[in-house]
């Protein structure tokens, strides 16, 4: 049995942080003006991947060591002297004192994530008929220009987005590491995802599907086929992360993942104290 506890946030957590620095590294040595980077401040995880980046936030605050009053000083530092915004992603098994302390310097909640998982050798729910036509592969590190332009025409149907999310796809497909996948049907790419593997942790991500290739068993297959190369690494669970109550949580639900606990992000309104 698996018991939604300090020791299993531990691992998820981490295992999202890895793979986020792993993607900010990337960013420094694909677009060094950016100034992308990270730190490690007493088990906290910082991310530096732009002032409007998804990615510039923590992981794993109050999880790891105690969290004190100077090392969130040390952590506001690093964001506020790159003219970016100071976010947390908190765990609720993090230490209960961070929560007044978080208070105290002028922090407020403003999202919620559903952080899900499930063992990887459960057996998986009966899946729609798909295409004999649909086949699912591993895309090569040559083809990151076709994965990341499949991935982000998925997004078509939101125009302002396209641009940003081409340069975070782009990014994706370069990253070491990160195992990238393609469904095809009938030879034409319409689906991606991505997997990453992290001491025993599958990090499902990059899910996408191009308009006219959904309802195909496209994202099933692509987890199917993520989880058999998972098990067979040696991973014992998968990870994955969405907003609650949304389809894509929906979604994961209905493929046997199940809620290990709902995360709070926190901003920094205005200056820290004492600045």
């Amino acid at each position: 049995m698996i018991f939604s506890d300090l020791a299993l946030s531990r691992r998820l957590e981490r295992a999202e942080a890895s793979s986020n620095a792993a993607f900010v590294e990337t960013r420094a040595r694909v677009q060094p003006e950016s100034g992308a980077e990270w730190i490690d401040v007493a088990g906290v995880w910082a991310m530096y991947d732009g002032a409007d980046s998804p990615l510039t936030q923590t992981f794993g605050l109050g999880l790891f060591e105690p969290v004190t009053a100077a090392g969130l000083a040390r952590i506001e530092e690093f964001f506020q002297g790159k003219g970016a915004p100071v976010f947390h992603e908190v765990s609720p098994m993090a230490d209960p004192a961070l929560l007044p302390l978080l208070a105290g310097r002028g922090y407020r909640p403003v999202e919620l994530t559903s952080v899900m998982y499930r063992p990887i050798r459960e057996e998986l729910p009966a899946a729609r008929p798909r295409s004999a036509e649909l086949r699912v592969r591993r895309a090569g590190p040559e083809e990151w220009q076709l994965w990341a332009e499949t991935a982000t025409q998925g997004w078509s149907e939101t125009p302002e987005l396209a641009d940003v999310m081409y340069e975070l796809s782009a990014i994706i497909a370069r990253r070491p590491g990160g195992l990238c996948f393609l469904a095809e049907l009938g030879g034409r790419a319409i689906a991606t995802g991505v997997l990453i593997l992290h001491e025993g942790i599958a990090l499902l991500g990059g899910a996408s599907t191009i308009p006219d290739g959904r309802r195909q068993g496209a994202q099933s297959a692509l987890l199917e086929s993520r989880l058999q190369y998972a098990a067979e690494e040696g991973c014992d669970l998968a990870m994955m992360c969405a907003l609650p109550g949304s389809g894509s949580q929906r979604n994961a639900e209905r493929q046997g993942f199940r809620i290990a606990y709902t995360r709070i992000k926190w901003q920094l309104s205005g200056a820290a104290p004492g600045r």
